[in-house]
């Protein structure tokens, strides 16, 4: 049975006159272990909890930001399934974004480093092609969809 995971792929807007594709800016974490990779948030599903609600939970502990902080974007949900430790994996993305552009970021140990980053930057930190596709399909989702 594959292990289940659930994140947030969280964004923000930047604060410029003009809005557009380019405003978007998407938070990554950098694991503290293994090769030192670059996701949203996310974390594995406990007893009892349900996956949105895990997804809450992984971003608190992992970045800092609690609940009342995001606004979840109705409509996006992405599926991804991998291998990982040479174990499948199944991790479920929402997008969701701060409702406060200068939210304080707090890294729990499970990760060293943190950055708000463009979608091509985002998509060249990510490195596996499965995050890659689900930045650029949230992004998608988000550009084509009225703010």
């Amino acid at each position: 049975m594959a292990l289940r995971a659930c994140g947030l792929i969280i964004f923000r807007r930047r604060l410029i006159p003009k809005v557009d594709n380019d405003s978007i800016e998407f938070l990554l974490l950098q694991a503290s272990n293994g090769i030192h990779h670059w996701t949203p948030p996310k974390g594995h599903v406990d007893p009892g909890e349900n996956d949105l609600e895990t997804a809450l939970r992984e971003t608190r502990e992992e970045a800092g930001i609690e609940a009342h902080q995001l606004t979840i974007v109705e409509g996006f949900r992405k599926e991804l399934n991998y291998v990982a430790w040479q174990k499948p994996k199944t991790v479920i993305y929402w997008l969701a974004e701060v409702k406060d552009y200068d939210v304080e970021i707090r890294l729990s140990n499970e990760h060293q480093a943190y950055r708000w980053l463009g979608l091509d930057e985002a998509c060249q930190l990510a490195e596996f092609k499965e995050m890659k596709a689900a930045l650029q399909e949230g992004h998608h989702f988000l550009c084509s969809t009225v703010a």
